[in-house]
């Protein structure tokens, strides 16, 4: 599961995201609200938390532009701002749930995990690109009608390319949201990216799946990039 917290106080941050992380969450962290929305716009997430009294862009503000943009990414907002006006204007913005320092990590936890229960619920049951179906429960990809089944670690970066779907993929973010790692130095994204190709060639005999060259893949229909 990847999280994207929005805090620029380094304490809370670090509180955070040390804990997520030994709970087995990949964590991106971001200090400002112009830094946050670059990375909600280009980057897959589970969840985000978002604090309100952020530099560049304020919170609420980010959160406005991120469903004005149909990103409907599950919001946790964290803050200190806890009048009941506070939370009505952050669940009216489209947050939710609001949560107000301080805060026991336990909690943010729970609500987090029920923030994720109630997002897979309302989560679509598969994931569609042209005539290429991904099933998020049982692993099994599908192009015209026929049918393979993939491992873990072939499905997160199928889900991830299909979820980015006509866009450059860096091996690096591949890595990290299949492995939660930033580490691009091994040749692991492009072995499943093998994997995944053959696969797909017993499918169809139309190739979706395209090098970048000094930079990573791309999900596309054609090979003009």
């Amino acid at each position: 599961m990847k999280v994207l917290l929005v805090e620029d106080e380094s304490k809370v941050a670090n509180f955070v995201s040390r804990g997520l992380e030994e709970e087995g969450y990949g964590v991106d962290v971001a200090g400002d609200g112009r830094t946050g929305l670059d990375l909600v716009t280009t980057r897959d997430y589970d969840i985000v938390l978002l604090d309100l009294m952020i530099p560049e862009i304020d919170g609420l503000e980010v959160l406005r532009r991120m469903r004005e943009s149909g990103i409907e990414t599950p919001v946790l907002i964290i803050t200190a701002k806890s009048t009941k006006e506070d939370v009505i204007k952050g669940l009216d913005t489209g947050s939710d749930d609001y949560l107000t320092k301080p805060f026991s990590f336990e909690e943010l936890l729970a609500r987090i995990r029920a923030l994720l229960r109630r997002s897979r619920k309302a989560a679509p049951l598969t994931l569609e690109y042209r005539e290429i179906v991904l099933n998020p429960y049982n692993r099994r990809l599908s192009v015209g009608g026929k049918e393979a089944e993939l491992t873990e670690k072939e499905f997160l970066i199928m889900e991830y390319m299909m979820r980015n779907s006509e866009r450059p993929l860096a091996r690096k973010e591949m890595a990290e949201y299949a492995w939660q790692s930033q580490d691009d130095s091994s040749n692991i994204v492009d072995v499943y990216v093998n994997f995944l190709r053959k696969k797909m060639e017993l499918l169809t005999a139309r190739k979706f799946i395209h090098t970048v060259r000094g930079v990573g893949y791309i999900l596309k229909e054609d090979e003009k990039l």
